[in-house]
Formats: C-alpha cells, structure tokens, sequence
C-alpha cells in the first residue's frame, strides 16, 4: 500500500515542502547549513595538517580563506538549485572594490573617528604611540588592511548574505533583517572581554549594515564600512576590539573613566556614545540614498529549474 495514495494526501505534502513557487525558505536554509557544515568538517582536516607546517599568522588568513570558499561554494550550489545568482545574494563580483566599496571604507573610518572623538571630548581616552615603530608599521597596516577587508566579506556574506536572502523570501526583509542582526550581536556577546552593551551595539551596527545593503543593492558598501571600522579601531587608534587588542597599531588608546562612557573591556563598542553615532549615520543613510535596491524583486519571482508541477493530483 503507498504511504501517500490520494492527491489530498499528496497536496498537503507538497504544501508542506513548498510554497507557492519553489521549496520553501526553511527548507533551503538546511540545505545550505548542511552543505557549510560538512565542508567546514573538511576544513578543519586541511587546517589541522597545515597548522604544523605554518605559523599562526599564516593559517590564520588561510583559515579564513577557506571559510569563505565555502560560503560562496555553498551558496554558489544554492544559487544553481534555485536558478539565481551569486548576485542576488547580495555579492556581485563585477562590483567588487567598486566606488561603494570605498565610500564605505570613507563611511566606516569616519564612523569610529567620531566615536573616538567624542570619547576624547568627553575625557576619557587619550592617544599615545603604537607599537612597532618605524617603517615595519606600514606593512602592518596593509597586512591588517587586507585581513579586515577578508573579515567583512566573511561577517558580511555569512550574516547578510544567503541565509538572510533566503529567510527575507519567508518572512520579508526586516524581520529577517532583525532576526540575523540578533544573532549577529548575540554571537559578538561570546567574545571574550565583551559587555551586554556591546554586543546591543553590535546589533545595531548589523541593522546599519542591512539598511545600507537595503538602499545600495549589495554588499559591498556594507563591507568596507565594516572593513574600514575595524581596521580604524584595531590598527589606527590601537582600542580593544570586542576584547582584544590588535598586536601591532600605529596608535595606542588609553581609557579612563566609568565603564558605560569608555566601553570597558569590550572598547569605543561597549561606550554609551556608540549608538548614538550608529543612529546619527543610519539617519545619514536614509537621507542621501533614498531608493530601495535589495532584494531584487525579479530575484524574488525567480523559479526554480526543477520545482514539480503545482496541483495535488
């Protein structure tokens, strides 16, 4: 006896699998979860291997590297199932470092010297020399340069990309934009030396990213914002970085005063000033770029190459 004999049966099977035009957008998230997760099994095979022969600075790009490759290698089978594009994922490769890119780098480096600045007018960091010093400073600026342009494509694709694509066709942009900025704070809470506040912060600046990829189009913006941000408060100006602090920086960050005003052990992130200077660029945002670009609603209509017949018979 079949297990599904009747085309009631069968239709509610179907509506259990697919809505009104392809597989719907949970089920595609779990293919897309196993695929990352078996590669990253792989991964950590390769990187294991490496890690004798290389030091950690070395596997450390490697690693990331690799990551990467797998976001896009996944998303790439997704793309080719659903009969989309990388693009529609929100990172096209022709706009690559394109004028946006470097308007968020622009973005970004002004972002965290206003937060730095009004932490400076308020009296609680002051600037001293970095470390090293001399003309090897340079080269750790390009080296941390690029290793935060690869960081904002990793962050970036792996939080906005995708999987917030994909949850955008269930349940529209903004919720999924809200639910994937959660996450995003929620994760930077685990780092070690990270405040409850900054990791709200951190959801609010992953909110300014998707407004920005909402009112751009794609990615890239958002990247060397994102980029350029880090970049500034690791390297330039020498503060802690969700607890950490970069080992080489052309300046040194020197806080003083409570907790809530400098950030405590989370950095400029943690400080009762961030958020409102995150607010004050999200205005900005919607004030110059008025139009909505992402998604494309032609992405959003696009069938996929192999979606069954919709009848219940």
């Amino acid at each position: 006896m079949p297990l599904i004999d009747s085309p009631t049966e069968r239709g509610t099977v179907r509506r259990l699998f697919y809505g009104s035009a392809e597989l719907r957008a949970g089920w595609r998230l779990c293919i897309f979860a196993a695929i990352v997760l078996g590669l990253r099994l792989v991964r950590g095979l390769v990187v294991d291997r490496l890690s004798r022969r290389l030091d950690q600075d070395t596997l450390l790009f490697i690693t990331l590297l690799l990551t990467i490759g797998i976001l896009f290698f996944a998303s790439a089978v997704m793309a080719k199932l659903e009969g989309r594009k990388i693009a529609d994922y929100g990172l096209p490769p022709r706009r690559m470092f394109s004028k946006q890119f470097w308007q968020g780098t622009l973005i970004g480096f002004a972002t965290i010297t206003a937060l730095m600045a009004a932490l400076r007018v308020a009296g609680a960091v002051s600037c001293a020399a970095g470390d090293p010093q001399g003309p090897a400073i340079w080269m750790h600026a390009v080296l941390y340069g690029l290793f935060f342009v690869l960081g904002g494509v990793f962050e970036e694709f792996f939080f906005r990309g995708y999987a917030m694509f994909t949850l955008s066709t269930g349940i529209g942009f903004w919720p999924a934009a809200l639910v994937s900025s959660t996450i995003f704070g929620a994760l930077h809470y685990f780092s070690p030396g990270e405040t409850a506040y900054g990791a709200f912060s951190a959801e609010l600046f992953g909110l300014l990213q998707c407004l920005l990829l909402r009112r751009t189009g794609d990615l890239w913006m958002p990247i060397g914002l994102h980029a350029a941000y880090n970049w500034g408060e690791s390297f330039f100006y020498g503060a802690p970085d969700s607890g950490s602090r970069a080992p080489a920086h052309l300046l040194t960050a020197v806080f003083s005063g409570p907790d809530w005003l400098t950030g405590g052990s989370a950095g400029p992130e943690g400080s009762a000033l961030c958020i409102p200077i995150i607010l004050v660029v999200a205005i900005l945002v919607i004030c110059r770029l008025r139009e909505m670009k992402y998604p494309d609603p032609a992405a959003l209509r696009k069938n996929p190459p192999n979606d069954p017949p919709a009848s219940g018979a």
